[in-house]
């Protein structure tokens, strides 16, 4: 065995001497994409946003990666997404608009997280799929702007309304067959609330790069979020908002991403 290696070691030594200049280096250049490290130290991805708590699009993210190894990496990430209440849906009114029944408030989050990655399964240099397992956590910065409808005030609600407000709905002021239409989103912005909270998840990715500076793929998981207080998405007459809406939000969700590397 050791006089294969030495026999070896003298073939790989004379090959890249007599060899072109040019073949060398390509050579050795084949070589070196063999190896374990990887060709880039940093990562910048962005992605689109699913989850069991939000619309058709959960909300947008950003992340960035420094790796520390082949196999670990830190990162810290920031996610824009809405939070809906699990029973709002939407209706119809008797004068033609649409909206939720029993909404007060949008729930809009700021999430920004700091965490490790490890390589799990690792791909070939060029093609392939690679698995990565996620774990992070950091605060969460809720905002809860006023969700207003158009309400009828006038006398006789079966006539054309002719007057008519733009109010958050309250359900001890409003009844629901008088409420004309949602009115514009940003209606109430200047009423907006804050609430502070926290978040970790861990998740996987399923990350495809077929190009050493560029990167596409797929991220699993799932977090769970907490709040000092329960964000009062949904209100009823009957109940207060603690008991209809919850302090503690988990979720499943799924991140399509691209990226860059250098």
């Amino acid at each position: 065995m050791r006089t294969l290696l030495v026999f070896g070691g003298g073939l790989l030594a004379a090959v890249l001497g007599l060899a072109p200049q040019g073949q060398a280096q390509q050579l050795k250049q084949t070589l070196a994409s063999n190896n374990d490290e990887p060709s880039y130290r940093k990562e910048l991805i962005y992605g689109v946003n699913f989850n069991t708590r939000g619309g058709l699009i959960g909300g947008a993210t950003v992340r960035s990666t420094k790796l520390l190894n082949q196999d670990w990496a830190r990162f810290w990430s920031i996610d824009l997404v809405e939070v809906k209440h699990p029973k709002e849906q939407k209706s119809g009114t008797f004068y033609g608009g649409v909206i939720v029944p029993g909404k007060s408030n949008y729930f809009f989050v700021a999430r920004s997280s700091v965490g490790v990655q490890r390589v799990i399964f690792r791909k070939a240099p060029d093609s392939g799929v690679q698995v990565n397992g996620l774990l992070s956590a950091g605060p969460s910065i809720g905002l809860l702007l006023p969700y207003y409808i158009t309400y009828n005030y006038t006398s006789d609600p079966q006539v054309n309304p002719t007057d008519y407000r733009n109010e958050q709905f309250d359900p001890q002021i409003h009844e629901e067959r008088r409420i004309i239409d949602r009115a514009p989103l940003f209606s109430g912005v200047s009423n907006t609330d804050v609430q502070v909270g926290a978040h970790i998840r861990g998740a996987l990715s399923f990350e495809y790069g077929r190009y050493r500076d560029a990167v596409a793929g797929v991220e699993v998981g799932a977090l769970v979020e907490a709040y000092t207080k329960a964000p009062p998405i949904i209100r009823a007459r009957t109940l207060s908002d603690e008991a209809l809406n919850d302090r503690f939000l988990p979720s499943v969700y799924l991140t399509v991403y691209l990226g860059s590397r250098n």
